[in-house]
């Protein structure tokens, strides 16, 4: 079963390397990793989508991201509800007689075309994982000759059910 999981960590030299080798050294699968500098300076968030096969995993997992030096917080936001985009970058070979047609089908995507050259188009897409795939599904056929994905970021939408609201007062 996929997992997201966020890590909130120190953005010092290392950390990266020593997350995913202890991931790698535990058996997990990293499927897919996002990282990148938060609102706080000298703060980074880590978001994994990890293969973890069994509940009892899930909790190893977060106890040993949790012992890791430069870690913060670790949540397991899978549950919960998410907002969650992936970018991804698709070049298509390309004929000028197929490109309307290519952008008819990029169009219910919400995607872009993003460079024209005589043999290929780049195309930018956002959105969930499944959205994503299902246009380069539909973009096979007119020859996918390169594409990039960054992977999945997300994190939780605002008070959760069952959350307590947290506040902080200064006086």
């Amino acid at each position: 079963m996929q997992r997201i999981i966020t890590a909130t960590v120190q953005n010092t030299s290392g950390v990266l390397n020593r997350i995913t080798g202890m991931l790698s050294k535990r058996g997990f699968n990293i499927e897919s990793i996002t990282v990148g500098t938060t609102e706080s300076p000298g703060i980074s968030k880590m978001t994994f989508v990890v293969a973890v096969p069994d509940e009892k995993k899930v909790e190893q997992l977060t106890k040993q991201l949790n012992k890791q030096i430069d870690v913060l917080k670790v949540n397991d936001i899978t549950e919960k509800a998410i907002v969650q985009r992936e970018l991804a970058l698709i070049k298509v070979g390309n004929s000028s007689a197929a490109r309307a047609e290519i952008q008819s089908v990029i169009e219910p995507f919400r995607a872009r075309v993003l460079d024209v050259s005589r043999d290929s188009l780049i195309i930018e897409v956002t959105g969930k994982p499944d959205k994503i795939a299902a246009l380069v599904d539909l973009l096979h056929p007119y020859g996918i000759k390169e594409m990039t994905r960054t992977g999945v970021t997300a994190f939780p939408r605002g008070k959760q059910p069952g959350q307590v609201q947290e506040f902080s007062l200064s006086i």
